[in-house]
């Protein structure tokens, strides 16, 4: 069943208002000392009280204004199953690490799907004041300009995003799979949030990004945008590192670096 053209601009409204205000939420707790911190999947994979005020906020306006949907929060998991057909996917702080130490690259990500898949995605940077967006269908835009990515398939003069989940033995596969993909290109980049290196390749600031083990709440959202920028994203079936991937590039350059990200897995013990 088609989503309904009214539903994917109520949604990316919603989306760009309870971004909004999770995201000066966010920015108030900034470089305080933070509260409330605990682990999840391993002693270094943390949670505060920043992130969980900032999922009350963007949950507490998508039930209100969307009842009937079903929402998958990174926090609080699935917390509603829904009746409509959409999905929302939620990270409220994406790159928590960043944002407890101080490190100024983290976002809010916010996605809606349907049975067909990505119909809107907003990725909010309150450090820099950007606020990338899109609806299924394009085009993307970043503060209101559209965004639109030259083709290049020239793998080696690319900048490429990647990241290291917080398993000691998936970061081992992870940083020697780089090993094998770094001289194939021009340089590597490693930020500490998904949903911003997603964004960062559909505005061009980075040519590529790939990563193993990251969650459909990180990547959800800026798949939506790189598409609606004129990029690929592809789904990476799971490696050595025991677990799936994604990969996000502009136009020309997703094959080539897949098949160097593939290639590289044969060094991986």
């Amino acid at each position: 069943m088609t989503t309904d053209p009214a539903d994917a601009r109520q949604a990316l409204d919603i989306a760009l208002r309870a971004a909004e205000i999770a995201g000066r939420g966010l920015m108030a707790r900034f470089e305080r000392p933070a509260e409330g911190i605990t682990a999840k999947s391993t002693s270094t994979d943390l949670v505060s009280d920043a992130d969980r005020e900032a999922e009350d906020v963007i949950l507490s306006i998508i039930r209100a204004e969307r009842p009937g949907d079903a929402i998958l929060s990174e926090e609080s998991g699935e917390a509603e199953q829904g009746t409509t057909g959409l999905r929302w996917l939620v990270d409220p702080l994406d790159g928590t690490t960043n944002y407890l130490w101080g490190y100024p690259q983290w976002a809010v990500s916010i996605a809606c799907y349907d049975e067909v898949g990505g119909l809107m995605g907003v990725v909010h940077d309150p450090i820099r004041g950007e606020t990338f967006s899109a609806v299924r269908g394009g085009p993307a835009h970043l503060n209101g300009e559209v965004l639109a990515l030259e083709p290049s398939d020239d793998l080696g003069q690319a900048l490429i995003g990647s990241g290291f989940g917080y398993d000691a033995v998936r970061r081992r596969r992870q940083a020697t799979r780089l090993m094998g993909v770094i001289p194939h290109v021009r340089d590597m980049r490693r930020g500490g949030s998904a949903a911003l290196d997603m964004a960062w390749v559909a505005c061009g600031r980075l040519d590529a990004y790939y990563e193993f083990g990251v969650n459909a709440w990180d990547v959800a959202a800026g798949a939506v945008i790189v598409i609606a920028a004129g990029g690929t994203v592809q789904d990476i079936p799971a490696g050595p590192e025991g677990a799936p991937g994604t990969l996000a590039a502009r136009p020309g350059l997703a094959d080539p670096l897949r098949a160097v990200v593939d290639a590289a897995a044969e060094g991986i013990a």
